[in-house]
């Protein structure tokens, strides 16, 4: 379980940081409560987390040699992938780029809403913005597969950690840390962890 804990702890924490849900937090605290905000972030990422474990339970009634593999396969495919994407970023247009896509979700998603909000109204915003944008990330995916083959309960609990410490330094200094996060250094460190993750799996296996 402090195996499983641990992973998931780790892997979401490092891969969350300059994501695109962490800036739609640090947009969305600026412009409204820090603590309604950090509600709706943190429920998001919560049940988006016991979803993924959910479903990487249900993947776990397959053969396990076909988790095996795939699992290997997700660890490395996405680590290459993430080495690869800080290979070809700079720091200023990488940060530009994922900056950009979350404040055109907020502003599309403020233009349909009133502009006067109630608390519920915000803390609904920012769980839906998030829940939207975490959908599909490659963390569901590695959330996914860790709980596939780890404990269920180690890999919830190590992963909602990890997305409750990223969205509260989104909410509280994310307007000056995220001037000086270096999306390259973080892309490559996960992609590193995601390989680390990879070999473990093929060790295991063997």
């Amino acid at each position: 379980m402090l195996t499983a804990f641990t992973a998931g702890l780790l892997l979401i924490s490092i891969s969350e940081l300059g994501d695109k849900t962490f800036f739609i937090a640090v947009i969305l605290a600026m412009r409204h409560s820090r603590k309604l905000v950090f509600i709706g972030v943190t429920a998001a990422l919560a049940a988006m987390t016991i979803l993924s474990v959910i479903l990487g339970r249900l993947v776990s009634l397959l053969p396990k040699d076909i988790i095996h593999y795939a699992e290997i396969a997700l660890f490395i495919g996405f680590g290459i992938k993430l080495l690869y994407d800080a290979s070809q970023m700079t720091t200023v247009a990488g940060d530009t780029e994922v900056i950009d896509e979350a404040k055109a979700a907020v502003e599309q998603a403020e233009s349909q809403l009133p502009k006067q909000k109630s608390d519920w109204g915000i803390v609904l915003e920012a769980f839906v913005l998030t829940f939207m944008a975490e959908w599909g990330d490659r963390t569901q995916f590695a959330t996914i597969a860790l709980a596939a083959s780890n404990n269920p309960i180690g890999v919830t609990a190590g992963a909602i950690l990890g997305h409750a410490l990223c969205a509260a330094i989104a909410v509280i200094g994310g307007k000056l840390i995220a001037g000086r996060l270096d999306e390259r250094q973080i892309t490559f460190i996960g992609g590193c962890l995601f390989l680390i993750f990879g070999a473990i799996a093929i060790v295991e296996g063997a």
